[in-house]
């Protein structure tokens, strides 16, 4: 008997959870917060790092970029081939060693995600309060 009212509070709680609103489209994401990112620092120069092994985090609007395992534009201008001629920083030589240590000439599968790490920053009001102070020796006070 205990069973079944336990499987009937799961069952309830589950409902009143599915219809708690979730975001999922573009409309209600990261880049509708920061509309277009028109208030975004514009590849002016480089955001400082918070703490140590901190991935760069991106100074531009990544909207429309492509990242499948078939193509990925970041590569069109941070990519060996190309970052003398766009300016953009080069991708990072750890990006080409694999989960067991060897080193490719091709970009890592663990690190061809580009945005699973390096996540654009739009200079917008706070949603939630943040204490985090970053490490002093990376730009804390």
């Amino acid at each position: 008997m205990k069973k079944y009212i336990a499987l009937l509070l799961v069952a309830v709680s589950s409902v009143v959870f599915a219809s708690t609103e979730v975001p999922s489209n573009l409309k209600d994401s990261v880049e509708a917060v920061a509309p277009a990112f028109h208030n975004m620092p514009k590849d002016n120069e480089r955001i400082g790092l918070n703490y140590v092994n901190q991935p760069p985090m991106v100074p531009h609007s990544v909207r429309g970029y492509q990242v499948t395992k078939n193509t990925n534009q970041c590569l069109n201008c941070h990519g060996v081939e190309n970052y003398r001629v766009t300016g953009a920083p080069r991708i990072s030589p750890t990006h080409f060693t694999d989960r067991d240590g060897n080193v490719s000439a091709d970009i890592a599968p663990r690190r061809y995600f580009c945005l699973q790490c390096h996540v654009p920053q739009a200079d917008v009001a706070p949603i939630i309060e943040n204490e985090f102070e970053p490490t002093k020796s990376f730009g804390g006070k």
